[in-house]
């Protein structure tokens, strides 16, 4: 009868394992030289992947600012759109003629890249303007005077009151704010200065691209660290536990990036929609920190390529035998509270959102690794009732 290797036993080896590994015996002291060349190795690359980053952060802070960027804009054209709205209603209101149809939304402001701004400016100052473009247009009919036209005796009836009495042209021209003409204008939406992430500390800019550029660096650098780390490990293993890192290993990387692309173009958009829809239901205008929202940029991709890693932290507890697949099943509804727990621990923001985006992804991986303990070799397979 031929014989073939134990898919259940990582530590049984292969005929030349055990001559392999006599040849390849050092001493304590050779060992710590050759991790000390691995640990130098890894430090180099990741210098050489931090200058890389340092030459890329411009544009990796730019990029990573893109999503808040896109939910200010649609933040400012929502309250442009209600402003609109407002000016529509007020004009009804003073028997205008004016429908809805002229209120612009925020749709057509987006398609023209366009921000109302809205400014106010006295009929007179229009008047003069007017008359200076245009010297042969006729002088417009001298204002009514009102009966309650402010006065010597309004401005003191205002100091009475506690406020401060206009002075000056002001008071010789009456000037009453409900008197001023509302002027709206249009900005395209490139120069609008409330679109922006701002710094409000002098080393603020310079630490952000520090460390924008060394976590950069690092993962351009992780292939290179996992290489030399893995050849300092390998040298005393198995083939058959070798094959279990070349099978795991391409995984678990495949998962963390999964989880941070998941993060990163898809979490971020709603989240930053249900943040500033809260800004906007308490009336604050949003100020945001540079650092800030880099921080939160970079932990929240961080949590959801961890929190991906579910499916073979399974299978390593089914593996040793702390869990089976029928345990797997029989918990899955406790499984479901503890994901929804973990996912509100890991996200840094506590949102409903962020968690539904991190927890739902996180309940498919569980039954998936539920799926890889029943068919991933290993020590043992049960079937699931």
């Amino acid at each position: 009868m031929s014989s073939s290797p134990n898919l259940g036993n990582p530590r049984m080896p292969h005929p030349d394992d055990e001559q392999r590994l006599e040849k390849s015996k050092m001493s304590f002291g050779e060992h710590l030289e050759e991790l000390r060349k691995a640990l130098f190795k890894s430090i180099a690359a990741l210098f050489f992947g931090f200058l890389f980053g340092l030459y890329l952060g411009n544009d990796i802070i730019a990029y990573i600012q893109t999503p808040v960027l896109q939910s200010l804009k649609t933040f400012y054209l929502r309250q442009a759109e209600e402003r609109q709205r407002d000016h529509v209603e007020a004009l009804k209101s003073q028997n205008v003629d004016a429908t809805d149809e002229q209120i612009i939304t925020a749709e057509e402001l987006a398609r023209e890249g366009l921000m109302i701004m809205e400014f106010m400016i006295a009929p007179e100052d229009v008047a003069r303007l007017l008359k200076q473009v245009y010297p042969d247009l006729p002088d417009p009919a001298p204002a009514a005077q009102n009966a309650d036209t402010p006065s010597a005796s309004s401005a003191a009836t205002s100091e009475a009151d506690g406020l401060a009495a206009p002075s000056g042209e002001a008071l010789e021209r009456g000037l009453r704010r409900e008197e001023l003409l509302r002027v709206r204008l249009f900005q395209p939406i490139e120069e609008d200065a409330r679109l922006r992430v701002v710094g409000h500390e002098t080393m603020e800019p310079f630490a952000v691209y520090i460390r924008t550029s060394l976590i950069a660096g690092l993962v351009f650098a992780s292939p290179f660290i996992f290489y030399f780390i893995w050849e300092f490990i390998a040298a005393g293993l198995y083939r058959e536990e070798q094959r279990y890192v070349y099978t795991y290993l391409p995984m678990s990387l495949g998962l963390f990036v999964g989880g941070a692309l998941v993060a990163f173009f898809y979490a971020f958009e709603p989240l930053l929609d249900f943040m500033f829809w809260y800004y906007e239901r308490m009336g604050i205008q949003p100020d945001l920190r540079l650092s800030d929202w880099i921080s939160f940029a970079l932990l929240m991709p961080l949590a959801f390529g961890v929190s991906f890693q579910l499916p073979l932290i399974m299978l390593l507890l089914q593996r040793v035998g702390i869990f089976t697949v029928e345990d797997y099943w029989r918990k899955w509804r406790a499984a479901v509270v503890v994901i929804a727990i973990i996912a509100m621990l890991l996200t840094p923001s506590a949102d409903p959102y962020s968690m539904l985006l991190m927890g739902v992804p996180l309940v498919l991986l569980y039954f998936g690794g539920i799926w890889l303990c029943q068919y991933m070799p290993g020590r043992s397979r049960t079937l699931a009732p």
